[in-house]
């Protein structure tokens, strides 16, 4: 099985994904961990799309993306969940990642990239705003049943 926690930076995905790999003993990648499974790129990516169509009938692989052009790697049967929160929300979140200042550029970068998911297909949409991430990974759990 397959799961894709997609959505922008800050929005409590590897959160989730934590919890969810607990409860499914699952592996978690995070952007762009397939790297260390080969030494070029092509072949690490390659390597990465197998071991996601494999684990479709096997393992249970948690992918958390941040990046549209990471889609690419999910095979068609992956349960893609939306973790979403509003805009100043992720800000005060990434604001407290970088101790407290959030540059300019920084903040620029969010308001730009902001809601790049939502268009994109998926079965479950979480907000987090409005449930902790342990209530989420329940809810993907339910719905996986």
């Amino acid at each position: 099985m397959v799961i894709a926690l997609m959505g922008d930076s800050c929005v409590g995905k590897s959160a989730i994904a934590d919890c969810l790999s607990r409860k499914l003993k699952a592996t978690v990648f995070s952007g762009k961990d397939y790297l260390r499974l080969a030494k070029s790129e092509n072949m690490a990516a390659a390597l990465f799309k197998k071991k996601l169509a494999e684990a479709v009938t096997g393992e249970t692989i948690i992918y958390v993306l941040s990046e549209k052009d990471q889609l690419g790697f999910l095979p068609d049967t992956s349960t893609r969940v939306l973790v979403a929160a509003g805009l100043e929300t992720i800000k005060q979140r990434f604001a407290v990642r970088m101790r407290g200042n959030l540059p300019d550029p920084v903040a620029a970068m969010l308001e730009r990239n902001y809601g790049q998911f939502e268009a994109e297909a998926h079965e479950i949409r979480i907000d987090t705003e409005q449930c902790s991430p342990k209530e989420a990974c329940d809810l993907i759990l339910k719905s996986l049943e």
